[in-house]
């Protein structure tokens, strides 16, 4: 469940903000952190199964005095319905699946054995006393 946070914390400076930015961006499920507020004081949190009381007590800990104004669950946008468009006869698609190099049977395991590179014996005698 998507869900959208509202933290209201007293951060004075640029520094303390970027912080707590950091800090809450770390968190498990976080999906987006922005700063909110005519002053600067309020993060918005967007995230999938964020804790929200441990985020805060986390920032409490850590940093400023934090608290939840809201939690509220994110709607995903429908997209509008569009008008349905004339099919167009489509390509037949080619689809090709490639194995692996060694690939194994549901039913067993087999391996594929490579032959040696042929050797080429020559039967002729040569006149070389080290060979």
């Amino acid at each position: 469940m998507k869900q959208k946070i509202v933290i209201k914390a007293s951060m004075p400076c640029e520094k303390s903000r970027a912080k707590a930015m950091a800090l809450v961006a770390r968190a498990h499920g976080v999906i987006s952190v922005g700063i909110t507020g005519d002053a600067k004081d309020r993060m918005e949190v967007v995230g999938d199964g964020v804790d929200s009381v441990c985020l805060v007590s986390c920032l409490r800990r850590k940093l400023v005095h934090a608290e939840i104004l809201q939690v509220e669950e994110v709607k995903e946008k429908k997209p509008e319905e569009k008008k349905p468009e004339e099919k167009k006869p489509e390509e037949a698609k080619v689809v090709v699946h490639q194995q692996p190099y060694y690939y194994c049977h549901p039913g067993g395991y087999y391996h594929h054995y490579h032959a040696p590179p042929p050797i080429v014996v020559c039967g002729e005698q040569s006149n070389c006393p080290i060979m």
